[in-house]
């Protein structure tokens, strides 16, 4: 066995204990300083610089260190090591698992509003999304999770870029869509938003989607372009249709048990920390999403255009079906399309 391979495998096994120290070159001494708390954070995508989960964690660690040395260490784990998201979700709660990093769309299945989020064509572009979650849509949203489930939202980053149809055979036109099941996050607007679309939504977990795809499970999924390529899914599904159909924002949240852990006088660099990075992930998304196509066509992505405008037409009863529902997230999205400029 390769011993260095071996090593890898380990390191990855035992979860990143990389914090405001160990994974960052030139910070091991501060490892041998015991932190005053030490917090676990996860996430469902793999440990890759094409990442938008890793982007954010990478930055927010580093900050971390910059301003409380190795007072507060969270160790990452990545590739849904600690569970699947869905089961995640209530540790943080709870407070077993102390953070996560997730697209907003999970945190529906313990607050339903938070599904406004994940309807077709809400957003216009990652400007737009972020505008809009920095206003008054975010601030009520944020307090929805806090009062409901006290989980703090830490910010409202960016996927890394719009959420596109990626499939094993070409999918050029709209009507080319009608039928392909697709696999899809097994939550309700996303389901719905791509039925809407014509395709047949098949609800699979993350890190199932490479072998469905292999299997034929699935003709297809959808998701953004670094992620396709982090997760090497370009050598099952060569083909991609630009639909940005969905610009959900990736949210790093911490329980409110374990924010009690940090003591008073280190709450206020910890958020700061985790605003900073928000910002620099928001600011990396549009370039990463663009070198990512790049590297996805000299991969051998083929890559086609469709009508936009039809499909937006086609999500639109989704929109009055899910505020008729949940009438408390009418004025989030009045807010959001205000936002649009």
């Amino acid at each position: 066995m390769n011993s260095t391979n071996a090593s890898k495998r380990q390191f990855l096994k035992a979860g990143l204990a990389i914090g405001t120290a160990a994974a960052l070159p030139g910070n091991l001494a501060f490892a041998q300083d015991k932190p005053l708390v030490t917090l676990r954070m996860s996430s469902t995508l793999p440990l890759d610089a094409n990442s938008a989960h890793y982007v954010w964690y990478s930055r927010f660690a580093q900050n971390l260190k910059n301003a409380v040395g190795n007072k507060i260490v969270v160790n990452y784990f990545p590739s849904d090591q600690l569970g699947k998201e869905s089961d995640v979700v209530n540790q943080v709660r709870i407070g077993s698992v102390d953070m996560m990093i997730s697209g907003s769309s999970i945190w529906s299945t313990t607050v339903p509003e938070i599904g406004v989020l994940d309807m077709g064509y809400l957003f216009t572009g990652l400007d737009h999304s972020a505008r809009a979650l920095d206003g008054k849509a975010g601030a009520v949203l944020s307090k929805l999770m806090v009062d409901r489930i006290g989980v703090q939202v830490l910010g409202w980053a960016h996927s890394l870029g719009a959420r596109n149809v990626f499939t094993k055979n070409p999918v050029r036109s709209v009507a080319e869509l009608k039928g392909i099941k697709l696999r899809v996050l097994p939550v309700k607007n996303f389901v719905s938003t791509l039925r809407y679309m014509g395709a047949v939504p098949t609800p699979i977990p993350f890190g199932e989607i490479y072998t469905s795809l292999q299997t034929g499970v699935v003709d297809g999924f959808e998701h953004d372009a670094p992620t396709a390529l982090a997760g090497k899914f370009f050598e099952v599904a060569k083909y991609c249709a630009l639909t940005q159909h969905i610009y959900n924002p990736q949210t790093p949240v911490i329980g409110k048990r374990s924010l009690a852990k940090i003591p008073a006088d280190l709450q206020k660099p910890f958020l700061d920390a985790a605003a900073e990075a928000t910002g620099y992930q928001r600011q990396r998304a549009a370039d990463m999403e663009r070198d990512a196509f790049e590297k996805l066509k000299g991969l051998g992505l083929t890559v086609s255009a469709v009508d936009r405008e039809a499909l937006r037409k086609d999500v639109a009863p989704l929109w009055s079906e899910f505020t008729a529902q949940y009438p408390a997230v009418k004025p989030v999205v009045d807010e959001i399309v205000a936002a649009r400029g």
